[in-house]
């Protein structure tokens, strides 16, 4: 049984997955998990409705780096719609990248959500809070 295989066993129901577009955005992304840095991320409704199954409050997620190696399993603990136009300075902090300010999140996630097809400034996004419940060993 794999990494992942033994985690989901841990953790009924958790999906698997790395954050962003890229392996490079994966990696940064995690390790900004792995140091309580981001503790919160979002997507697009659309989107969430699509996946099977949905996330939710109370769901666990395994944490896949850019090589698809699992770092840390995270719980959500809240979750609300927000249209991208409102989102907040606090909430964009709560993501922790860049200079953790609303222009770079607004700037970087119009890239990321363009990059998807999907962007518009009146978008509904699913703003979810998580909380790190295990780190992994990188061995």
């Amino acid at each position: 049984m794999d990494a992942v295989e033994n985690l989901k066993a841990k953790y009924p129901g958790a999906q698997a997955w790395g954050f962003g577009d890229s392996a490079e955005m994966a990696d940064e992304l995690a390790a900004l998990v792995i140091m309580g840095i981001k503790t919160a991320s979002c997507g697009s409704l659309a989107a969430l409705l699509a996946e099977e199954p949905s996330p939710q409050i109370g769901s666990y997620h395994i944490i896949l780096n850019g090589q698809d190696v699992p770092v840390c399993v995270i719980r959500i603990v809240s979750m609300r719609l927000v249209r991208f136009c409102d989102v907040t300075e606090e909430f964009a902090r709560k993501e922790g990248e860049g200079d953790l300010s609303l222009d770079y999140w607004r700037r970087e996630h119009q890239g990321f959500f363009t990059r998807a097809g999907f962007f518009a400034e009146e978008m509904e996004l699913v703003a979810e809070e998580f909380v790190v419940v295990e780190v992994l060993d990188p061995a």
